[in-house]
């Protein structure tokens, strides 16, 4: 029997605030159509149904909810989204928490300029996965005025979910860029590994690290994507849900795990663990890189070179 011959495709369009990227070895030109075209549409489902940007978004329905204290319940797909944070909650002993999203209103990285204590003050009472109530498939507000947000979750699950689209569209070499969330479906048709770069969080047009992947996934947390430089001091956008400010030790980390879920939990979890982030990254045993402020960097990736 004839093995069919694979030719590269190459797919890019926008999506969750940013340039994504399919790459797929397919047989035919439509073949590899089919799989973008299934992916983007999944993605685009799912930016639609959980932005916080869009007032007709499930998300915005539900934060209506909270707002005045109420419950919802709430389908299938979202229930999983919710049990995954709480689990990451759990793990991160409170840092992980999809209720802290509040926050932003009063860090306004565009502005220039910190806070009022007060102000954040006035946020924290709002924040804390403990102050709602999960019980599948009903979540309730225990405190009027809060807030959820799946953004630390919701585009590493769709690179997932993307991945098992192209599979099922016989697929099985190619990967998925979802603004940096990576995930890979099988080698290259050669069996060669993708190459991904990882760019150094002080200098964007420089790449720190070259990672080997054969599969699974990779996903970066930084203080480089939305910050402000005050008195010397960079202020990032990872904030602490315990103490209402952004954390301050570690520039930039990098995780490998079978899924980008579960790469982009951690390598934020090692964020909001500060000095202790990189013990904690050790404890999970994934590959992994980190970089503090200081540009120390520790590692367990494998390079390709």
């Amino acid at each position: 029997m004839k093995t069919k011959r694979l030719t590269d495709y190459h797919f890019t369009f926008k999506a969750m605030g940013s340039p994504c990227e399919i790459q797929l070895f397919a047989d035919s030109h439509a073949n590899a159509q089919r799989a973008a075209d299934a992916v983007i549409a999944d993605v685009h489902r799912l930016e639609a149904r959980y932005s916080r940007y869009r007032s007709d978004s499930f998300l915005s329905e539900i934060n209506r909810v909270a707002a005045v204290g109420g419950s919802i319940t709430v389908d299938d797909e979202t229930a999983g989204l919710l049990n995954y944070a709480a689990t990451c909650y759990e793990q991160s002993d409170g840092l992980f928490d999809i209720t802290s999203g509040i926050l932003r209103q009063v860090w306004r990285f565009d502005l220039g300029k910190l806070p009022d204590q007060a102000q954040i003050q006035q946020l924290l009472d709002k924040v804390g996965w403990h102050r709602l109530r999960w019980a599948p498939p009903v979540l309730e507000f225990l405190k009027p005025g809060m807030e959820i947000d799946f953004g630390g979750v919701v585009k590493e699950y769709a690179a997932d979910r993307a991945a098992a689209l192209c599979w099922q569209a016989d697929i099985r070499h190619g990967v998925i860029n979802l603004g940096g969330d990576i995930k890979v479906i099988g080698p290259r048709v050669d069996g060669s590994p993708w190459r991904v770069g990882i760019r150094d969080p002080r200098d964007k047009e420089a790449v720190m690290q070259t990672v080997l992947l054969h599969e699974g996934a990779l996903a970066s947390s930084g203080d480089y994507e939305r910050c402000i430089i005050v008195d010397g001091i960079r202020y990032g956008h990872i904030l602490n849900p315990l103490t209402g400010w952004p954390v301050r030790h570690l520039a930039a980390t990098s995780v490998v795990a079978d899924f980008c879920v579960v790469a982009g939990s951690a390598s934020t979890i090692a964020m909001l663990k500060e000095d202790s982030g990189p013990a904690w990254l050790e404890s999970l045993g994934l590959p992994y890189l980190w970089v503090d402020v200081q540009g120390k960097t520790g590692c367990t990736l494998v390079s390709g070179e």
